[in-house]
């Protein structure tokens, strides 16, 4: 076995087997046994184990050329030890804990964790230091170039590797060889060799582009760096450091500061020789190479996007691939929860209530249902609640366009460096009509959205909803009507402006239009069903006057839609001259810059404003456009429900658009007259026959002129009493005889509402204990 590192005596024997293995090392030990410790039959046995384990994973685990007695003296010298930290793991160690996970009952595994067992750190380390001197001795051999060789309290020389699947083509082949990891390492091995350099140790990154900075293998070298452990830094050019010239540059003053020499080879850099100028251009060149692939790859993507593919290799929920991998194909079991999900927020459930009716019933959530049949990303995942749903999941579901059977493509944008997806307007989107099967109709999917985007209707102190939140809008002031209760003892619902209490009171609404829920539900009702009695006796004639009342509606709110544009465009192009004079006068000096720096963020503000309400009035000025059968749509909504006694949340938001409550025209009086205008869904505001003006007869004129005078000679008393305080007195008077029986009324409705569960005494809350600092009285 003596010879040279090149000769043909540093091969290892012909080893077969187990056998092979163990005779070889036996004539090995007794060729070379020492005195002392060495002789004692722990430190054979100890020895005997190690080299069974390292032979063992040469001859059956390395590559043909490494299977010399070179190779084992590289694996014993790289086998560090720590005196310090029993758990440290040097380089055969996580070699072998590899192959463990690969081959846990092969020989070499068995052998190693024997020897790990036999010997602790000390010994080991002993061991080891004896070791590499028989082996140095007895083989007279020399570590081969470029060898990771690890000595003690010694500086490293850190050669660094990295590969993106950027730096090569699909079919560049030499590119791609010319680039690998093994032609690098050889490459740094060899020039360290010939330079001298000791120590060595590698960092690699395989497979991670140059932009990222939270490489392992770079931030494992950048550990060591900053713990002052690296003496030289090796690569094979600067595109290998990484692909951001600022952040590169830094890199480079890290180094400089903590006295590393960094040796870029192709590049011809050595920090050694002092700045290079070219250096930053250098480094500016490789990453417009990262931003050139990158925008080549998304043109591509783009190409393939335009072309109306789909551009995500997964499905969402409630479709499925077809063979060829190029169609969705609509999967029953799962649409019909996609259906059953729109259902029940049209019945006005919230995405809570959805999610946990979902989990009570044990539907598998969509990732873990497209997992079972081989979809998504999470098709290897090990699920912690397969019925889990929740809120977010299903309002991600209630958004997805994808179920009207449209492709869309372009909803997010990832760029060249930070490599993570961020979501871009929805105007920028690219939607193809009718590339699939719809699961979702149009209609309903509209209806929804316009749900969601309604005050959410959460159950009040009776444990109810209400129905009309989000519809009732005051006629004068536009704000939205809010549902309150009474608290006299009676359960009635009234609705009244929001504008109008806001602070300070009255000011953006002068009145509250307060009116009471069961009177507007009440009128909903009886107009529905003069609606479905007309279309029913004159279909035809119905769906005519549904279309010329629309066209009048459509004609003067297109009119007033089409004027706002046009003056707004107008406003827009004011703002430019504008902005143009204002930053000419601050050039030469007739504008001061705090001045025009106020205008600029006004004019800028204006300027966004109209903007955006250009683009609402351009997308409603082309709706008009679409609405030639919504006649025959509605009637098609009439003709769904048999009778409409009794309206449900769900069928409010099909039929009503809106509904404008006016002021009463007199307040304080039991009988008053009050305006409504209902607004339907696709045919906006219709009165059917039987709610026309009806002319009355002098003698209801006269009767009506009477009722008038009369409140009004009530009203005039009311001032006066009002004025000298008897009416309070009388008020204060009635109220207190009125209110035993008042709170008895109320003590019976509290009753009710617990019995029914909805409201809970405190008295009845579960007692918790004070928190931590938090002061009790």
């Amino acid at each position: 076995l003596r010879g040279g590192a090149g000769s043909n005596a540093s091969l290892l024997p012909d080893i077969r087997n187990e056998a092979d293995i163990l005779k070889f090392v036996d004539a090995l030990i007794s060729n070379t046994k020492g005195e002392g410790k060495e002789g004692d039959p722990f430190w054979t046995k100890s020895e005997t184990l190690l080299y069974c384990a390292l032979i063992a994973y040469i001859i059956f685990e390395g590559p043909a050329e490494d299977r010399n007695m070179n190779t084992l003296v590289d694996m014993i010298s790289g086998m560090e030890v720590k005196e310090d930290d029993e758990d440290f793991m040097n380089a055969v160690d996580y070699m072998f804990a590899g192959l463990e996970k690969r081959k846990p009952d092969c020989f070499a595994v068995k052998q190693y964790k024997k020897y790990k067992l036999a010997s602790g750190v000390v010994c080991s380390k002993r061991l080891l230091n004896q070791a590499v001197g028989k082996s140095l001795r007895t083989h007279n051999l020399k570590p081969k170039k470029g060898a990771q060789v690890m000595r003690k309290n010694e500086k490293i020389t850190a050669l660094y590797e990295r590969l993106s699947r950027d730096d090569f083509g699909k079919d560049d082949d030499q590119q791609r060889e010319s680039n690998s990891i093994s032609n690098q390492k050889a490459m740094l091995e060899d020039f360290a060799a010939r330079q001298g350099f000791t120590n060595i140790v590698h960092f690699t990154d395989d497979g991670i582009s140059g932009t990222c900075f939270d490489r392992p293998g770079f931030l494992a070298m950048m550990k060591e760096v900053e713990a002052g452990n690296v003496e030289y830094l090796c690569i094979k050019d600067m595109s290998r450091m990484g692909r951001d010239y600022l952040k590169v540059g830094q890199i480079m003053e890290i180094l400089r500061q903590r006295g590393v020499r960094l040796i870029a080879i192709n590049d011809g850099v050595d920090s050694a020789r002092g700045d290079d100028d070219f250096t930053p251009f250098r480094n500016i060149m490789n990453e417009y190479y990262a931003r050139d692939t990158s925008r080549k790859i998304r043109s591509t993507f783009q190409s393939k996007g335009k072309s109306g593919k789909h551009l995500t290799g997964t499905v969402i929920y409630g479709y499925l691939w077809n063979e060829a991998r190029d169609q969705w194909l609509v999967d029953p079991e799962a649409a019909e929860v996609v259906k059953r999900i729109f259902a029940m927020t049209i019945e006005g459930y919230g995405p809570y209530q959805i999610a946990s009716r979902l989990k009570e019933e044990k539907v598998l959530i969509p990732s873990a249902y497209l997992a079972q049949h081989g979809e998504g990303v999470n098709k290897n995942k090990t699920f912690k609640d397969v019925y889990g749903w929740g809120s977010s999941t299903i309002c991600n579901i209630l958004e997805k366009r994808e179920y009207l059977g449209h492709t869309i493509n372009f909803k997010t944008r990832k760029h060249f460096k930070d490599k993570k997806s961020h979501y871009v307007p929805e105007d920028e989107w690219t939607i193809f009509e009718n590339t699939h099967e719809p699961i979702i109709d149009q209609q309903t999917f509209d209806l929804v959205q316009k749900i969601r985007g309604n005050v959410r209707r959460y159950p009040d102190g009776w444990g109810e909803a209400a129905p009309l939140t989000g519809l009732l809008y005051c006629a004068d002031c536009g704000g939205k009507m809010y549902v309150h209760r009474t608290n006299n003892g009676k359960r009635i619902s009234q609705y009244t402006c929001s504008q109008y209490s806001k602070v300070p009171v009255g000011k953006l609404c002068t009145t509250q239009h307060r009116i009471n829920e069961d009177v507007v539900l009440s009128l909903v009702s009886e107009m529905l069903k003069a609606i479905a009695e007309y279309a029913k006796h004159d279909r035809a004639e119905f769906v005519r006057v549904v279309q010329e009342a629309q066209s009048s509606q459509q004609t003067a709110e297109v009119r007033k839609q089409r004027t706002r544009l046009a003056t707004a465009k107008q406003r827009v192009s004011e703002l430019e001259v504008l902005l143009c004079k204002i930053y000419e006068d601050n050039i030469l000096g007739k504008l001061s810059d705090s001045r025009y720096a106020t205008l600029d963020a006004q004019y800028e503000k204006e300027q966004s404003e109209l903007t955006a309400e250009i683009s609402v009035l351009e997308k409603a000025v082309k709706s008009y456009e679409k609405h030639e059968k919504d006649a025959d749509r509605f009637i098609a909504l009439i003709d769904k429900y048999e009778n409409f006694d009794k309206l449900t949340i769900a069928m409010l938001n099909e039929f009503i658009e809106k509904i404008l409550v006016h002021e009463r025209d007199r307040k304080g009086s039991i009988q008053t007259t009050q305006e409504v205008e209902i607004y339907f869904n696709f045919v906006g505001r219709f009165v059917p026959p039987a709610f026309g003006e009806v002319e009355l007869t002098p003698e209801e004129l006269e009767e009506i002129r009477k009722r008038e005078e009369r409140k009004d000679r009530l009203h005039q008393n009311y001032l006066k009493r009002k004025a000298s305080g008897a009416q309070k007195r009388y008020e204060d008077k009635i109220k207190g005889r009125k209110k035993a029986e008042i709170e008895a009324k109320k003590a019976a409705i509290r009753a009710e509402d617990i019995a029914k569960g909805v409201f809970v005494p405190v008295s009845s809350l579960p007692q918790r204990e004070p928190m931590k600092g938090v002061q009790t009285a």
